[in-house]
């Protein structure tokens, strides 16, 4: 049976939850993961979301939070809890400016792109977000996919961190 959600303590006894985020990814490829901690450094983060986790959980959330955040990743979504985002967003990108991965100087992001990056940094899903500008679900992966391929970023998280980022620097 291969798992669709699986929720990885971060307190495991032997300290190395990374390795087993890592296991889980490669031997059940479709299968989200959803880390669960009482606040994860920012570097911990950064390393879990490089390896493919879908969510994070605060031990201390309740428990229509904890429902809520599986139902959404289990329905494709990322998600953060809210006491990390703001500090999160920014430091990773911060991290991508200073490591070379978003020369933002040389990035020519359309108004439309930019448009699809603020309405990722509010957390709307593409079925939100092709709503919202009047576009199909598909223009808007289209969308997606030119905006990561032209910062160099993987993932939602990484494109909203970077839109916190340019916040930030306003």
């Amino acid at each position: 049976v291969n798992p669709r959600v699986v929720l990885l303590d971060l307190g495991l006894d032997n300290g190395d939850s990374l390795a087993v985020a890592r296991a889980v990814r490669m031997k059940f490829l479709d299968a989200k993961i959803i880390v669960m901690d009482l606040l994860p450094a920012h570097e911990e983060i950064v390393e879990f979301i490089s390896v493919g986790v879908s969510g994070f959980i605060m031990k201390d959330a309740s428990l229509d939070e904890v429902v809520g955040t599986i139902r959404s990743v289990a329905a494709g979504n990322e998600v953060l809890p809210t006491e990390m985002t703001a500090r999160l967003f920014s430091e990773i990108a911060k991290e991508a400016v200073m490591n070379g991965g978003v020369a933002e100087d040389s990035v020519r992001l359309t108004p439309r792109e930019l448009e699809v990056i603020d309405l990722i940094a509010e957390g709307l899903s593409n079925k939100g977000i092709g709503r919202r500008l009047s576009i199909s679900t598909h223009t808007v992966k289209s969308h997606l996919r030119n905006i990561m391929e032209k910062l160099t970023l993987h993932t939602r998280l990484q494109i909203a961190a970077y839109a916190h980022g340019v916040d930030d620097a306003s």
